[in-house]
């Protein structure tokens, strides 16, 4: 079940995000930015224990970014990133952010649900805001994906698509 987290989830999805992070595949994030923003995540839980998470942190007034998606390896592969995803770009819309972009070395995920890749030039906010802080620059390897939200019907991310859908 997809549900936004609480606090008592912030262990888990520490563990989850740095997993990846040691391989360098997400950036690493510390428990206590976590605990911090624990409003922006979302987590997959079954019988109490959780599988994935994903955050949405507004950076501007039309501007979100989807963080920390990050699936336990052993339930990949089943649709949870995907439900993940939608729940964030829902909640993205419902707050009436027009754009929602995120930095990713999985562009393939992204762009299965129309994302695009940008020049991340073109997110001056984030990059000012927190690229500049950090540890990868200037150097970044990450790639710039954007989704404007007016597409997202046409997607098929909508909140009245089912579960089991596309």
């Amino acid at each position: 079940m997809v549900r936004k987290a609480k606090v008592r989830d912030a262990i888990a999805i520490y563990h989850l995000v740095n997993d990846y992070a040691r391989e360098g595949l997400l950036l690493p994030r510390s428990l206590n930015s976590i605990y911090e923003d624990i409003r922006d995540f979302w987590v997959y839980e079954e019988n109490g224990e959780i599988f994935a998470c994903c955050a949405l942190h507004v950076v501007w007034e039309d501007l979100a970014e989807i963080k920390s998606l990050a699936v336990r390896r052993d339930a990949r592969g089943k649709g949870i990133g995907k439900e993940l995803l939608k729940k964030c770009l829902e909640e993205a819309n419902e707050l009436g952010i027009k754009r929602v972009f995120a930095l990713t070395y999985e562009v393939g995920f992204f762009e299965r649900f129309g994302f695009s890749v940008v020049d991340k030039r073109s997110l001056p906010h984030k990059v000012w805001g927190d690229c500049i802080n950090c540890i990868k620059f200037p150097s970044c390897d990450e790639v710039a994906v954007s989704l404007e939200l007016s597409s997202i019907k046409e997607q098929g991310l909508d909140a009245k698509q089912t579960k089991n859908s596309k």
